[in-house]
């Protein structure tokens, strides 16, 4: 059994705090969490919300129905009321009794502002809400009060216990919601959240970046643990910068990274051919937003993907890879740091606002299953000044030495074209060798990608396709589908390039129809999808408005495409 609830208001209303502190509670009381935000480019006013599922059973995914609204102002009703199922109920403040006027749904009023000022603080409304809901959907008090005290200190913390006891103690009868039957123990993280901490167990020691949502929170994560952790945390003056830095960095042997979103990643651009010619390791994050230029801030979508796949004139290796939920963020972000330096490529992870945001219940991270694999050359066996850093291999990788760690042995490195030792070429034979030698690394990193994962029916009569953040809606709505009896299928794709393609090949040639599920208006990773293997989809479900596609919505499309 699941629930929705939807908590809305203006910006700087306090509705960040209720979601936050209720997701806690829930996490503790055992319950299956995700949730998601939806809030506007300012700092006051507008109208944003949090949508909180919660179920016994794990969820991935956002819906769109709602059971629940908790509304700190009218506009709140007015744009939600009629995502309430037909018996949704309205929690509301009584102060908007004559505001809110007939609504379509029961409102239920709370003296919540009014139990505040008896507290003594008109600030804690808020923590009075919570112990509203606490009792109105009869969880534990006491885990409400613990959850208090990891937010608050000494007289701030005393106050907010009198208010949750406050609003605990509101009159009301509580609502009959289904209690978990395993009191098992789940982290609840957000996916950049995850992706730094990935960086931190593959042992990253230097992070540079701009603010720029929604990328800004791994730079927020890392910079509010650098010392535990031993990282230097540098906020540039742009992004320029801020990709330089962390080439310099890797440049002088240690493991850095950088990241961004947007028009950010567009001003790192000649710098991605910096790393990609130099032979440097290199981790990059893209937390994708709406473009272009400025585009929609603080929304989601999944189009940059065409453009990164050829950013940086000219022609380097890279690997693409995608984040699919908070779980596989950490695991994925650690590989990365391994495979940019095994190969000594760029390898660029992609998120986007949905997921940056969206906190979601997962196992603990067992960072036991991170290994941390370097690629550095102790300089042993080399004559005084023998040292090529850019020596032609039967594999293709060169010794890496760190510059000024080893006797005798001086490391060159040009942005120009280069020969072996490093220094300045213009012949064409060393050219070709150069590039060939660069290129031949796409080869190698073709084994190490991972074919996508499937969901649904073995001999699918209908296959979706979708990458990244889609993940959670594909398998709910194939779930869904399957039990009403629909012949259908899902690949997730989380390594987007180089393309794997052996599942893809395998479940198409039992579907009668292909369809790519993307956020964006080209659909691009079917444009790759038939760049690489010349084969084209049958349908698209596309969306670009800057929210993210829902569970109901996969469905009745998919339902009207067979």
């Amino acid at each position: 059994m699941d629930y929705n609830l939807l908590i809305g208001g203006s910006a700087g209303q306090g509705i960040d705090t209720l979601g936050t502190l209720l997701e806690k509670v829930l996490q503790r009381c055992s319950y299956s969490i995700f949730s998601n935000k939806d809030y506007m480019s300012r700092i006051r006013g507008g109208h944003n919300f949090i949508q909180i599922r919660f179920s016994t059973k794990p969820v991935y995914c956002h819906k769109s129905t709602l059971d629940f609204l908790v509304a700190f102002d009218e506009i709140t009703v007015k744009e939600h009321q009629d995502r309430l199922t037909e018996d949704g109920i309205i929690f509301a403040d009584e102060d908007l009794r004559e505001r809110i006027g007939e609504a379509h749904r029961k409102v239920i009023y709370l003296p919540v502002k009014k139990g505040a000022k008896e507290v003594g603080n008109p600030k804690v409304f808020t923590t009075v809400f919570l112990g509203a809901l606490i009792r109105i959907y009869d969880l534990d008090l006491k885990i409400g009060k613990k959850v208090l005290g990891k937010y608050f200190k000494d007289e701030i913390l005393e106050v907010n216990h009198k208010a949750i006891l406050q609003g605990y103690e509101i009159n009301m009868d509580h609502f009959s919601i289904a209690k978990p039957e395993e009191q098992e123990q789940k982290i609840l993280i957000n996916a950049n959240q995850g992706i730094a901490l990935g960086a931190m167990a593959a042992g990253v020691s230097f992070y540079s970046a701009y603010p720029m949502t929604p990328s800004t929170s791994i730079m927020n994560f890392l910079a509010s643990n650098q010392r535990e952790a031993k990282i230097v945390v540098e906020q540039a003056e742009d992004e320029i910068a801020a990709i330089n830095m962390a080439i310099g960095a890797s440049y002088a042997g240690i493991r850095s990274m950088t990241g961004t979103s947007g028009g950010g990643f567009s001003l790192m651009t000649e710098a991605l051919g910096l790393a990609g010619i130099t032979e440097t390791p290199l981790v990059v994050a893209n937390v994708q937003r709406p473009g272009p230029a400025t585009g929609f801030p603080t929304r989601t979508e999944q189009s940059d993907l065409s453009f990164i796949l050829t950013a940086s004139h000219g022609e380097i290796p890279r690997m693409i890879t995608v984040i699919r939920n908070a779980e596989e963020a950490f695991y994925k972000t650690a590989k990365a740091f391994n495979l940019a330096e095994k190969y000594q490529v760029l390898v660029i992870i992609l998120n986007d606002q949905y997921l940056a945001d969206a906190n979601q219940t997962i196992n603990p991270y067992n960072f036991d299953k991170v290994a941390i694999e370097r690629n550095l050359d102790n300089g042993e066996g080399y004559d005084v000044g023998e040292y090529k850093r850019y020596q032609f291999t039967e594999d293709g990788i060169s010794p890496r030495i760190v510059p000024g760690m080893v006797k005798g042995q001086t490391v060159l490195s040009d942005s120009d074209e280069h020969d072996e030792n490093g220094n300045i070429t213009e012949s064409a034979e060393v050219r070709v060798k150069m590039v060939e030698k660069r290129m031949s690394k796409l080869s190698m990193l073709e084994k190490e990608v991972e074919e996508p994962w499937y969901m649904g029916s073995e001999e699918p009569e209908t296959l979706l396709v979708g990458w990244g953040s889609t993940y959670g809606v594909l398998k709910e709505a194939v779930e869904t589908l399957n039990h009403e009896g629909v012949s259908v299928g899902a690949l997730s794709f989380g390594d987007l390039y180089p393309l794997p393609r052996k599942a893809f090949n395998e479940k198409r040639k039992y579907a009668k129809k292909t369809i790519n599920v993307e956020q964006n208006y080209t659909g691009q990773l079917a444009k790759l999808i038939r760049q690489e293997t010349g084969i084209s989809f049958d349908e698209s479900i596309l969306k670009f408005d800057g929210r993210q596609i829902d569970l109901e919505e996969v469905i009745a499309r998919v339902k009207e495409v067979i």
